[in-house]
């Protein structure tokens, strides 16, 4: 069987995380098998992105395909398999709706030649909560707060408040209530003078600007209040082990 890997983003203006993304790219590109170690291991794990693209996602995946499985690249040409691994941390409206209509479109074009298999997405893999964990443990707080962008998509936040649960930790979200702010006022209301927040993040960007300013103002507005900002979860040797796992799932 031959496989190629693509890792599916939400997509950003923002220049970071299309460079994490290829960073991870290459991270996972490290958890190949050693019989693909003689090919040229970046055209078997490509990343794509939902939105802010020039193309559709449909066919930043034929393109991907093509250039994974194409006659130049000399894989065999039985059983050839592309992986899709949705980078996102909710089960919301992009992973189960909109991800598998693109890649119905993608296999429809594509043929069947190539089977594409969507993979779970990033946030349902049990041993997430660690990378989080020791974040957590590398930072003194008395409270912790976990904070999700949120989804309109109906119960797909119960994944977030499990994890925050049994981390010990407060859930809000960026996008919803509970906020940032409401869940602050209910900290410092039960005496907690020492909070860090932990962003449910994939790399920092626009969205982890506006979280870091949003603390600022908290900090005026609570001066007795010590404020931590940990950093969203990047690009590291340990995210890749978990999406290599997701892919053989």
């Amino acid at each position: 069987m031959s496989s190629a890997y693509l890792l599916v983003s939400h997509g950003s203006r923002d220049r970071r995380p299309e460079i994490a993304m290829q960073q991870l790219a290459g991270l996972v590109c490290n958890q190949l098998p050693e019989n693909l170690n003689s090919l040229n291991s970046e055209h078997l794990v490509g990343v794509a992105a939902l939105e802010m693209s020039p193309q559709p996602l449909h066919e930043q995946i034929q393109q991907f395909a093509k250039s994974a499985f194409g006659d130049d690249r000399k894989l065999p040409q039985n059983d050839q398999r592309l992986k899709i691994v949705p980078l996102f941390l909710l089960p919301g409206v992009h992973v189960m709706t909109d991800i598998p209509a693109e890649v119905a479109l993608a296999q429809q074009a594509i043929g069947e030649d190539i089977i594409i298999e969507l993979q779970p997405y990033l946030g349902s893999h049990p041993n997430l909560e660690k990378l989080l964990a020791k974040q957590i443990a590398a930072t003194k707080a008395e409270a912790w707060i976990l904070l999700a962008h949120g989804s309109r998509r109906a119960g797909s936040q119960e994944t977030v408040e499990a994890m925050a649960a049994s981390l010990g930790v407060v859930a809000a979200y960026w996008a919803g209530p509970p906020s940032l702010e409401s869940r602050v006022k209910e900290l410092v209301a039960a005496g907690y003078r020492e909070i860090a927040i932990l962003p449910y993040f994939l790399f920092a960007g626009g969205i982890t600007d506006a979280i870091a300013a949003s603390i600022e103002e908290l900090k005026l507005q609570f001066s007795a209040v010590n404020f931590q900002l940990a950093q969203p979860l990047g690009a590291s040797a340990e995210l890749a082990e978990l999406i290599w796992d997701l892919t053989d799932k």
